[in-house]
């Protein structure tokens, strides 16, 4: 199962979506399609920062659809806890909002895609990958 990661969900809100990514998430089974709370707002407030109601309304019809919105929950703010202690303690602190979608990711054992893999990466336990590579 897999979570979308921000830069992949906008991938497919371009004029000209990369096609493998697009076919690649359409093979899926809706079930295994997720993305985070975290993630819809970043996306949102892109959108509100280009003043774009049009892609606000994208961003909505595109994550009303097969792929499943998942909250930062009580499992997700433990593994949240731990995660930035762990980080923080070997000098590798991480954004909040990557945090976030990491710990909602790792609690629900979901493969996170990314096209940020190297920053992901750095994450202990996180199984990342990029299906925006060429």
């Amino acid at each position: 199962m897999f979570c979308f990661d921000t830069d992949v969900l906008s991938a497919l809100l371009r004029r000209d979506p990369p096609l493998a990514l697009v076919r690649r998430i359409g093979s899926l089974p809706p079930p295994n399609q997720f993305t985070t709370a975290v993630t819809m707002g970043e996306m949102l407030y892109g959108a509100a920062r280009r003043g774009s109601s049009d892609l606000s309304e994208r961003v909505r019809i595109l994550l009303s659809g097969a792929i499943k919105i998942l909250p930062f929950d009580e499992q997700a703010a433990a593994v949240y806890g731990s995660l930035r202690a762990a980080l923080e303690a070997r000098g590798d602190p991480l954004a909040e909002p990557d945090l976030r979608i990491s710990a909602i990711a790792l609690s629900q054992r979901l493969t996170l895609v990314t096209g940020n893999t190297r920053h992901f990466r750095r994450v202990p336990g996180l199984a990342v990958e990029n299906w925006l590579e060429h």
